[in-house]
C-alpha cells in the first residue's frame, strides 16, 4: 500500500481558493497531518449568477493565487496534487479558461465536480476530524451552493446539493450596506424554496447531530463565543446553540461591511457576504429542527487529501 505521502489539495470555490498541504497514508489510517493550510478570497464566481461566465478580473485574481500556491507546493516537495472546482465552475460556460489557467500555473488539470461529489468529499474530510458515533448531518454553506449530507462513521448515506450560496444570493438580492430587511427577506425566500425542494428528498432527522463546515458557520461560532480572533484549534468542535447564532444573525444584519470586517474573527473577504450566509445557516437549522450545531475545521480539503492517498 505504500507509506505516508505528502500531498496538496486545492479547493476552488465560488468565493475562496484554498490550499492544504498534508501528510497522509493510504488504508485505514484516516488522519490528515496538516503541514500548511492557506485561504485567499478571489471571488472567482463574481457575477456568474447573472452572466453564466467567469469574469476576466476574477480569472486574473485566481491566477495570481494559483501562482502563489504553485510555489508553496514546490517548496514543500509535494508528491501529488489534486484540485477540485465546485459551484461556480459547474455554472461557467467558459470553464475551459480556468482549466487552461490551472494547467499552466499548477501543472494539474482541475476536476469540475458535481454537488454530490463535493458533499461526499466534505463528509470524508469531517470523518478525518471527528469520531461520528451517531447519525450526523454535515452542512457546507459555500459561495455558490450549499450541500447537506447524512451519514455516520461508515460514510455517507445520502445527500443533496442546492444552488444557494453566499455570493450567489448576495449578488442577487443584497445591494445595501447594511442590508435592508427586505433584501434579506428575498434571500430567505430563495433559501426556503430550495430547502423545500431539497429536504423533500430526505427523511426527517430531528435527532441527528448537525456538523457545519466552511467560513460562514465557523466564523459565526467564533463570534458567538466571543473569541478574540479566529483560532482553528479552538473553533474546531465548538458547539453553538441556534439562539446564539440568531444573535450573530442580528449583529451581522445591523452592521455594514466595514464594521463586520473589523471583528477580529472575521476574514475581510467574508464580511460582505456574511449576512446572506447567516440567513442560509439560520434557515437550515430551523428547517432541520436543530437547536445547535457543531463546527468542523476538517472539510473538503481533508477529503481531497485522503482521496489522493486512496489513489482516486
Amino acid at each position: 500500500m505504500g507509506g505516508v505521502r505528502r500531498v496538496a489539495a486545492i479547493d476552488c470555490g465560488t468565493n475562496t481558493l484554498r490550499l492544504l498541504i498534508a501528510d497522509v497514508a493510504p488504508g485505514t489510517d484516516r488522519r490528515v497531518r496538516q503541514v500548511l493550510r492557506e485561504m485567499r478570497t478571489v471571488r472567482l464566481g463574481e457575477g456568474i449568477d447573472a452572466t453564466g461566465r467567469f469574469a476576466d478580473a476574477a480569472l486574473r485574481r485566481t491566477e495570481a493565487t494559483l501562482r502563489e500556491y504553485a510555489h508553496l507546493i514546490a517548496d514543500h516537495e509535494v508528491a501529488a496534487t489534486r484540485m477540485v472546482a465546485t459551484s461556480a465552475s459547474r455554472d461557467a460556460a467558459n470553464r475551459e479558461e480556468l482549466i487552461d489557467l490551472v494547467n499552466a500555473t499548477v501543472g494539474v488539470t482541475p476536476e469540475v465536480i458535481s454537488g454530490d461529489q463535493e458533499g461526499r468529499l466534505t463528509f470524508a474530510g469531517v470523518l478525518s476530524g471527528f469520531e461520528l458515533t451517531e447519525e450526523s448531518i454535515v452542512i457546507d454553506i459555500g459561495g455558490g451552493s450549499t450541500e447537506l449530507f447524512i451519514g455516520d462513521a461508515a460514510g455517507v448515506d445520502q445527500g443533496i446539493s442546492m444552488n444557494i450560496g453566499v455570493v450567489r444570493l448576495s449578488e442577487r438580492h443584497v445591494h445595501s450596506d447594511p442590508p435592508l430587511p427586505a433584501e434579506l427577506a428575498l434571500v430567505a425566500d430563495d433559501v426556503h424554496r430550495a430547502l423545500a425542494d431539497g429536504l423533500a428528498q430526505i427523511p426527517p432527522l430531528p435527532h441527528a447531530r448537525v456538523i457545519a463546515v466552511a467560513g460562514t458557520a465557523t466564523t459565526a461560532a467564533a463570534i458567538a463565543h466571543q473569541l478574540p480572533g479566529y483560532d482553528p484549534s479552538v473553533i474546531h468542535g465548538l458547539r453553538t446553540s441556534s439562539a446564539e447564532l440568531r444573535r450573530v444573525y442580528d449583529w451581522a444584519s445591523a452592521r455594514d461591511t466595514a464594521q463586520r470586517a473589523a471583528h477580529p474573527a472575521m476574514h475581510p473577504g467574508r464580511a460582505g457576504v456574511f449576512p446572506a450566509g447567516m440567513v442560509i445557516l439560520d434557515s437550515l437549522l430551523r428547517e432541520l429542527g436543530a437547536d445547535e450545531m457543531t463546527v468542523s475545521e476538517s472539510d473538503i480539503l481533508d477529503g481531497i487529501a485522503l482521496s489522493i492517498a486512496d489513489g482516486e
